[in-house]
């Protein structure tokens, strides 16, 4: 073929029209309809392009990989054939791993084996073609996706922000088993695999072929023009491929770098996971065999690693909390055909300051056009400065472009003005936490908007009903509780006012989605769920340091179960100021049981506000934290001086789950998932525990509600356990059926 003329590949992009079904049987003309079309260019190169029907996402199931298997017997007998090319026809999503439910669901050990050697076999299929193999990427390629990748000879993908490549899997307590774990140490190092795979990452297709797990970036309308040159030339390595050398591959994969490799790395793990995540020392072990022994004995680590860990307690509530963030991605509030569609594309958010310019940065580095305004020149500039500063750090993580940062940039509109808003779609106030204030703020808002504009809150713990009250039009007043920083944090309450409109409260739904979060729908009641459910367990720690505990016995205790900060760190973090706050605001409907601790009190009066003071439990020099010895002159006695770490830690989980039970026995949310998803998401409540309701389960009930009422009986008021346990005990009952 001349230069001069279009590649038989974008022949067939642009027309569909070149296809050369000759000498097919029977069979492979079958298998072609399904999941994976098999088309062959005039110059017999073999394209399978994944297309899951009715799906916006390819998956690897039983049948998807029978399927590729098919395509590959044809590919192995048809000798006329020069190359094969996997690509997809999905906008925004390659492969994304395997089939979760045939994990969970999975009963059967014998067949789960079975699924997890036939992904073994057919990628080994394909590595063993004697035609040159190149996977077209384009959209998330993670797990058993990035792993078919893997077994290609060479690997292209587009820089869009949409192509994100990894292997996740040790995030859902679980190993790439699939060939990842073997073939990634010897494409790229063993130290970049072990970054990799023991993070559990997904990173921006720039830095996968930064550290050479793609060969080249390409835009997508050449991919696979790419990819037919590369057939042609062959099974070379492509040039300017970041791939190590051989002889570099064999400085890093060598018996005393791998030894070196694993000495560093384990201490370090354990010290991470405090042996929590088994799944991480796993991964550790099977790919430094995988450097040191044969390929055949490292898929067979592969695959016995996978059947422990996918049938622990742990995997399995690693997995469910990947289920919990896909039910959120999905919810409809409300169901059938007949569901309005409204999106939310002109935004604004009334205050500038840490949380106000936070939602204005995330909202337009969505593609939405956004209003930022407060009450002086000087409150929006440092509001700008702030979103100027969340775009420079996201662009030196590869999240962002520069240019993509100053489109964001100037998709924002500053403003100290009471600006006509009738166009607007959604107002979001981020105003500080002052019922007064927040009341004459809508009020305003309601003459310079529609009525068909959602006025939504930003509060963490004031009602949303109290707030829409006196207004013309309180069914279109939602909450809107995104959690700080809103850059990190995935979760956003959105409460439901007493009047709050059902559709509305769709729309907003749906914009929650719609901007990348995950929305967990709550009834408006004091502090909502996540503040509700945390401020007991907070105030029970304060209360044990006032008691004698000491800080870092305190704290110590919770990051033993698995939470990612202790707790008076976490009031540090947060504020001292804004845990007092809260604090009050949930002690007046919670007088039985939610008290302000004195030691609050004395901190605020010192000015002692945590982290953004420099002082508070502990302090704050920089990167240097330590316990502020001071601290133990304001509020200490001798009562829980010599409590063991077991035992500071089972009262105050208990109370978290306590509470997450009455948030349910009162029906603030419809059911435990929402519990569990809020307490993961919005406070790193231990994943692997999958969330006070689902460790409750695990605990038991019965042994929960006697632990509780033994410490009630002995005066401890905040212990007694709601009415919802009690039945459960005593029923025999769980929060979940599995």
């Amino acid at each position: 073929m001349s230069t001069a003329t279009l590649t038989p590949l974008e022949e067939k992009r642009l027309s569909g029209q070149n296809r050369v079904m000759a000498n097919l049987p029977q069979a492979s003309e079958e298998a072609v309809a399904e999941r994976i079309r098999r088309e062959i260019t005039s110059d017999q190169i073999c394209v399978l392009t994944f297309d899951r029907p009715d799906s916006s996402a390819n998956v690897f199931d039983r049948a998807t990989l029978e399927e590729l298997g098919s395509h590959l017997e044809f590919v192995e007998q048809n000798k006329t054939l020069r190359g094969l090319v996997l690509t997809s026809a999905k906008d925004s999503i390659f492969i994304a791993g395997a089939d979760l439910n045939s994990l969970a669901k999975s009963d059967d050990e014998g067949l789960l084996r079975k699924l997890v050697e036939l992904g073994q076999d057919t990628f080994n299929r394909l590595a063993r073609l004697s035609v040159p193999t190149v996977a077209a990427i384009h959209g998330a390629c993670v797990g058993g996706g990035y792993e078919v990748c893997l077994a290609c000879d060479m690997r292209i993908a587009t820089p869009d922000k949409a192509s994100k490549i990894g292997l996740p899997e040790t995030q859902l307590g679980i190993i790439p088993a699939w060939g990842g774990s073997t073939r990634l140490p010897r494409l790229i190092g063993l130290p970049a695999a072990l970054d990799i795979i023991l993070g559990g990452k997904t990173v921006a297709s720039a830095k996968a072929f930064k550290v050479g797990m793609v060969d080249m970036l390409v835009p997508r309308e050449y991919l696979l023009e790419t990819a037919w040159k590369l057939i042609v030339a062959g099974k070379r390595v492509p040039r300017g491929s970041r791939r190590p050398s051989p002889k570099r591959l064999w400085v890093l994969n060598n018996r005393l770098s791998a030894r070196v490799a694993e000495r560093r790395a384990r201490p370090a793990i354990l010290k991470r996971t405090r042996g929590h995540y088994p799944a991480i020392p796993k991964a550790l072990d099977v790919v430094i065999e995988a450097v040191r022994g044969s390929e055949r004995r490292s898929f067979e680590n592969e695959a016995n690693a996978i059947m422990e860990l996918s049938q622990s307690t742990v995997g399995a509530n690693l997995i469910g909390v990947f289920f919990l963030q896909e039910r959120a991605k999905k919810l409809n509030v409300l169901k059938g055909n007949d569901v309005p569609r409204r999106k939310l594309e002109r935004t604004a958010v009334v205050g500038a300051g840490v949380m106000g310019s936070g939602i204005a940065q995330w909202l337009s580095s969505r593609g939405l056009s956004v209003t930022l305004r407060d009450i002086n020149a000087e409150a929006v500039a440092r509001g700008m400065a702030n979103v100027g500063k969340l775009y420079g750090e996201a662009v030196q993580r590869h999240r962002f472009s520069k240019v993509e940062a100053r489109q964001g940039m100037d998709r924002i509109f500053p403003t100290t003005e009471a600006v006509r808003m009738t166009n607007t779609d959604l107002v979001i106030e981020a105003a500080v936490e002052k019922m007064e204030l927040k009341e004459d703020l809508f009020h305003q808002l309601e003459d310079l908007t529609s009525n068909e504009t959602i006025l939504a809150t930003n509060t963490s713990a004031l009602s949303v009903t109290k707030l829409a009250a006196d207004l013309l039009v309180p069914e279109r007043v939602v909450g809107i509780h995104f959690f700080n920083p809103v850059h990190r944090m995935q979760l956003v309450e959105v409460i439901r006012g007493e009047k709050t409109d059902p559709e509305v409260l769709h729309h907003v739904v749906k914009f929650v989605q719609q901007i990348g979060k995950l929305p967990v729908v709550v009834k408006d009641s004091p502090g909502f769920i996540v503040n509700r459910i945390l401020m007991p367990y907070l105030i029970e720690a304060a209360l044990l340091f006032e008691q004698g505990a000491e800080v870092k016995d305190v704290d110590e205790a919770m990051l033993d179960f698995g939470m990612p900060m202790g707790p008076l760190r976490l009031i540090d973090e947060v504020g001292v100021d804004i845990a007092h706050h809260v604090s009050e605001t949930l002690s007046g409907p919670f007088s039985r049981y939610v008290v302000v601790p004195k030691v609050l009190d004395k901190l605020l009066e010192r000015g002692w506000l945590g982290r953004k003071s420099g002082r508070g439990f502990y302090l704050h020099d920089g990167k240097r934290v330590r316990p502020n010895q001071e601290d133990e002159r304001l509020m200490r006695d001798d009562q829980a001086a010599n409590r063991p770490l077991g035992q500071l830690q089972s009262r105050m989980v208990l109370l978290m789950v306590n509470e997450a039970a009455r948030c349910l026995e009162e029906e603030i949310v419809e059911g435990p998932e929402d519990v569990d998803l809020a307490m993961i998401m919005g406070t790193g409540f231990a994943p692997f525990r999958g969330g006070p309701l689902r460790f409750a389960d695990g605990t038991g009930i019965e042994r929960v509600v006697s632990e509780m009422n033994t410490l009630a009986e002995a005066g401890e008021r905040p212990f007694r356990p709601c009415d919802l346990l009690e039945s459960m005990a005593r029923t025999n009952k769980r929060f979940y059926n599995q």
